[in-house]
């Protein structure tokens, strides 16, 4: 009898707590699913607005600036392309396959240009490049010339704006491309150096089809950064969609035609992200072997020592160390006229907005991966693909997003809180943080969830289920035994969030309170005001906030290999 009573008691005990799981995970997939949906309003207002009236500015701007719009964005796009595929597979080769004075300091320092924001090395190199810059009074004082008697490049010009983008974008490829040739088996290059293949040859019909999976994410990466940005375009006059909509917002005042072009932007990015993924579809490049020996670094000498050398520091010099030597030499020329108070003051709100975006990126980004962990369904995964294509919309495009449903939403309610009890809300959303703060989490929760996905990733399944059997539930074996283990992912996701929010320019541009500014947006002042030596200290706070993360980032990436050795 008391085995009959045991049986029964237990069976619908059983039965209660598959129940509870099963409502549980039903509560995760809601959750998230509505999360997504919260996240995607920018994106669906996007598309909502191509079936709107735009009381016949869109075809004005059809007949007049659309195609500009599409051939400057396409020429951006294959001149950028091209350069950091140049830049960036050569060297990441190099640094990682052979020894040259300086490779190992390289393997870090060739991601520095990573913190620099395009629009800052913009103004920098404008500055300097200018006719009025010390580059060109150099040359007129030196051989008693006139503006004018001399042929010098137009730094103001899509030329100009492909080699800034290039310059601060290349190592985008430059990561992936080396976390893939660090990943490389040894076996596979060894067999094709027996079979008679010099090491170019290996290089170019071995790693780099074995690489070609990254190489194509992160030529993807750099062409979404390219349609983003905002600031260098506008700065060089260079007619690009994200300027298009900015003129045709406030310009034209017609934020139906804004969310218009946004829409056609949001296609080009669209195809872009197919292609990225139809492309590591039909990749089928594996790796033969699961054995890492140590990676065979040939030593350089002679004239192919001083090609690599040349080859690799050159990115590195264009792209950080001589913007950063200018900026610091002009903050110090400038120091004298800084208004401490007010610089205090943008530091404080670049702070807080970046602080805030991202605590709470991390909080999401966490329970997002982690439910995905405890339900890894069709559904769930969908999901968050979804979600993770966030960063791939540009900041122009998300702040028109927001700022159209939210703006909607408020004079909505203040209407009907007027006509019914004679009480004005004014803006709740629109025009305050919570716009701004919304918009950073529609860009940059993939980055946080991309890098805590990776870290969950590495953390075996039997430490879940030993946490089980010791009776913990899901939230304490994720407090308890996943986030100490994890810990440095947490802080990489914050830290890239964070930086990223700080860089961020277009999206702060439109949806900022009324008086409120950022290191970013005061610079962005500065330099439209061609007071580009001012602009040299808030540009240089962004700076520096970017460079930590940055060699973090890289210094994981040389440690992801076992047997490869520490450039410590």
């Amino acid at each position: 009898m008391p085995i009959l009573s045991t049986s029964i008691t237990e069976a619908p005990q059983g039965a209660l707590s598959s129940l509870r799981t099963r409502f549980s995970g039903h509560g995760l997939t809601l959750s998230i699913l509505l999360l997504c949906l919260i996240l995607s309003i920018p994106v669906l207002t996007i598309f909502y607005s191509v079936f709107s009236s735009s009381e016949g500015v869109w075809e004005h701007l059809a007949n007049t600036v659309l195609s500009d719009y599409i051939t400057q964005s396409a020429l951006l796009m294959v001149g950028v392309g091209v350069c950091v595929l140049v830049l960036g597979i050569g060297p990441a080769w190099l640094v990682t396959m052979t020894k040259f004075p300086g490779s190992r300091i390289l393997e870090w320092g060739l991601v520095l240009p990573l913190a620099m924001p395009a629009y800052i090395i913009a103004y920098t190199y404008t500055g300097m490049l200018d006719v009025g810059g010390p580059v060109q009074s150099w040359i007129r004082d030196t051989f008693d010339v006139r503006y004018g008697d001399y042929w010098f490049p137009e730094i103001r010009s899509i030329g100009g704006a492909i080699t800034m983008l290039s310059l601060v974008l290349y190592p985008y490829v430059y990561l992936l491309t080396r976390t893939a040739f660090i990943e490389q088996s040894v076996c596979v290059l060894e067999v094709s150096r027996t079979l008679g293949a010099s090491p170019f040859k290996a290089f170019t019909r071995v790693a780099i089809p074995l690489a070609r999976p990254a190489i194509i994410a992160g030529l993807s990466l750099v062409l979404m950064e390219t349609l983003a940005d905002y600031g260098t375009v506008q700065y060089f006059g260079v007619s690009a969609f994200t300027a298009g909509i900015f003129r045709t917002w406030f310009g034209l005042g017609s934020p139906t035609a804004a969310a218009q072009l946004a829409a056609v932007l949001m296609i080009f990015i669209l195809m872009l992200v197919l292609a990225e993924h139809w492309s590591r579809a039909k990749a089928r490049y594996h790796h033969t072997s699961n054995k890492y020996t140590r990676l065979p670094r040939i030593e350089l000498r002679g004239w192919k020592r001083i090609g690599a050398m040349l080859y690799c520091y050159l990115p590195v010099l264009l792209g950080f160390l001589i913007p950063f030597i200018q900026l610091s030499f002009w903050a110090v020329e400038t120091w004298d006229l800084l208004d401490r108070s007010s610089f205090l003051t943008l530091f404080a709100n670049s702070l807080k907005l970046a602080s805030i975006t991202a605590g709470i990126a991390l909080a999401l980004a966490l329970f997002i991966t982690y439910s995905k962990r405890l339900r890894p369904g069709l559904l769930l995964r969908s999901i968050v693909r979804v979600l993770s294509m966030g960063y791939a919309i540009p900041g122009t495009v998300v702040a028109v997003g927001v700022l159209i449903p939210f703006a909607w939403f408020d004079n909505t309610l203040d209407a009907w809180m007027r006509a019914t009890f004679d009480v004005s809300t004014g803006l709740l959303f629109s025009g305050t943080l919570v716009a701004v703060v919304f918009a950073y989490l529609v860009r940059f929760l993939p980055v946080s969830m991309n890098t805590l996905d990776a870290g969950l990733g590495k953390i075996k399944p039997t430490m879940d289920d030993v946490g089980r059997s010791l009776g913990l539930r899901p939230l304490q074996i994720l407090r308890r035994v996943h986030i100490p283990v994890m810990r440095g992912s947490l802080l990489t996701a914050a830290l890239l969030v964070f930086v990223d929010v700080l860089k961020e320019l277009p999206a702060t541009l439109i949806l900022r309170p009324f008086n409120f500014n950022t290191l970013a947006i005061r610079t962005y002042e500065l330099a439209n005001q061609e007071r580009l030596a001012e602009a040299s200290s808030t540009a240089l706070m962004i700076v520096l906030a970017g460079i930590i993360p940055v060699i973090i980032l890289s210094l994981t990436i040389s440690k992801s290999r076992p047997g490869y050795e520490s450039s410590t």
